[in-house]
């Protein structure tokens, strides 16, 4: 039987196929990965990983509301201590874990910024058509057929709505009528 290679320190929220590419870590016993880790990770990866970092920020929010919503206020009746325990040190872990995930966050924010400094956009400038008009779209031959048949189909609607509308409002004035009629029958 031959023992599998032990492959090397994962970092959570990093798909296999990019830890693959990372070069070992230098000090074992330690959770944290070496400081030029994450300069050599893509940035679409780091995009990658802030995204899912939300996704636990917004997870663990939900579970502080959740949390704080069944917690009753004090109206006079005592609770037991250790459920106030209980729930005062969910809270903190809930608390301390939602700050240790905005400093990654900010963390992951600062590396993206700094390995895409290089392209030389602002963000401002990634936003299609911010205070410009949109560039004119070219029609081809089979766009313009298409337009053809949507205005058909557009008129033929509208007088079909039109149709309806007289047809309601002659069935309106039947309906007045005949409730006349009754009126005066009684």
């Amino acid at each position: 039987m031959t023992a599998l290679p032990v492959a090397g320190p994962r970092l959570p929220g990093l798909p296999p196929q990019s830890q693959a590419s990372l070069p070992p870590q230098s000090n074992p016993g330690s959770s944290q990965p070496p400081q030029g880790v994450l300069r050599e990770i893509p940035p679409a990866i780091l995009c990658k990983i802030g995204q899912e970092t939300v996704q636990d920020i917004v997870s663990r929010s939900m579970e502080i509301f959740h949390l704080m919503r069944a917690t009753q206020l004090p109206n006079g009746v005592t609770q037991s201590h250790a459920v106030y325990q209980d729930r005062f040190h969910k809270l903190q872990e809930h608390l301390r874990q939602l700050a240790l995930l905005f400093r990654k966050l900010r963390l992951l924010y600062e590396k993206c910024a700094e390995t895409t400094a290089e392209l030389g956009e602002t963000p401002s400038e990634l936003i299609p058509y911010l205070g410009e008009e949109a560039p004119g779209v070219q029609v081809d031959p089979c766009g313009l057929t298409a337009q053809w048949e949507r205005q058909e189909v557009f008129k033929k609607v509208k007088q079909k709505n039109q149709e309806m509308k007289l047809l309601m409002d002659q069935m309106r004035n039947l309906l007045w009528d005949v409730n006349a009629m009754l009126t005066l029958r009684k």
